[in-house]
């Protein structure tokens, strides 16, 4: 059974009440004593997946600053709990989340996008080609399996379903379930969930399959927008500037890389990356790779990438007391390529 979203407010809620008490104590072995910056950053991996800053580390687009994976995130959510309370540098989740775990107090700033949707790579609501669903009003009553809840792909489908004409209370009734990315397509096609959230490679892996078909994307809904982001702790930005600039510029430079590349190019760079790191992965799944998604150049965030998640989070009842500004949750001050610039 999945875990309620009330549980999944408890725990960015929790996990900001540490990262507060962290800093009270000093928490935070990030910089040297003799106040050098910090070389090593921390992070979570993806299972078959290479990150952005993965591939910058590998283009030697990250300078000095080296990468220390320490496990494989289960979800954006959990990505930046380990971050808020130290157990990572750094790490990523859908926008909407990150103001959740902001607005309750988890001192955090958003600094650079990592993924988005396009024309090419996006998320998408499949059901199997014999299901009779085909709008908004059909799911009531139905499970949807998405990765995880509480972010991206629950914002979308609330946004479309309310969009459809679906009160609060309908909308209720539409089942979420969370299963891990891989698990997603078989699950649907075992018939144990109606519809499958599938994005990235996993969604193009699934299509090549075929016996799927889509009911709609968060592209077709929403156009081309970026995502997520990757945070790091207010703390370890004032220790660290130079770092979080070097990181920043790093990933920045690998997502135009990618951008600028034959897709061939770069789906041979990843899987290379990927057999050189030597964690017993399955290579295959990045050969659908098409784009990170990303909108802005460099990763640059645009107000509204947040500002449309506060307003949603703020009409779910999700935020209390005054609601944040977007500007107050993210900067781009050290993105070179900001206001046109370059890297």
């Amino acid at each position: 059974m999945s875990p309620p979203r009330r549980v999944i407010s408890r725990t960015l809620a929790a996990a900001a009440a540490l990262v507060v008490l962290a800093a009270t104590a000093g928490c935070g072995g990030d910089a040297a004593a003799d106040g050098a910056q910090a070389g090593e950053l921390r992070y979570q991996g993806s299972v078959g997946q290479v990150t952005l800053p993965e591939l910058a580390a590998d283009l030697g687009y990250l300078g000095d600053v080296k990468l220390n994976w320490i496990g494989n995130v289960t979800g954006g959510p959990q990505d930046i709990q380990a971050t808020a309370t130290g157990q990572s540098d750094f790490g990523g989740a859908f926008n909407g989340a990150i103001v959740k775990l902001a607005a309750a107090n988890a001192p955090i700033t958003a600094v650079v996008s990592y993924y988005g949707s396009d024309a090419q790579t996006f998320q998408g609501y499949y059901v199997l080609d014999g299901s009779p669903i085909r709008g908004p009003r059909d799911l009531i009553g139905r499970k949807v399996g998405m990765n995880t809840l509480g972010a991206h792909a629950e914002a979308v489908l609330k946004t479309w379903l309310a969009r459809g004409g679906l009160t609060p209370a309908e909308i209720k009734q539409v089942e979420l379930v969370a299963l891990p990315p891989v698990n997603t397509e078989q699950s649907l096609r075992q018939r144990q969930i109606d519809v499958a959230v599938l994005g990235g490679v996993i969604r193009d892996k699934a299509v090549a399959g075929g016996g799927i078909r889509t009911i709609f994307t968060d592209f077709e809904l929403l156009g081309a927008f970026s995502g997520g982001t990757y945070v790091f702790r207010d703390d370890f930005i004032k220790r660290n500037p130079e770092t979080v600039r070097a990181f920043v510029t790093g990933v920045g430079k690998a997502i135009e890389w990618a951008r600028s590349q034959p897709r061939e190019t770069v789906v041979a760079r990843m899987r290379d990356i990927i057999g050189k790191r030597g964690r017993n992965e399955d290579p295959s799944l990045v050969a659908y790779w098409k784009s990170s998604g990303v909108a802005g150049r460099g990763g640059v965030i645009g107000e509204q990438e947040f500002g449309t998640w506060i307003d949603w989070l703020a009409a779910e009842g999700e935020l209390k007391g005054e609601r944040p500004k977007p500007g107050d949750v993210y900067t781009n001050r050290f993105n070179p390529f900001v206001d046109g610039g370059s890297a």
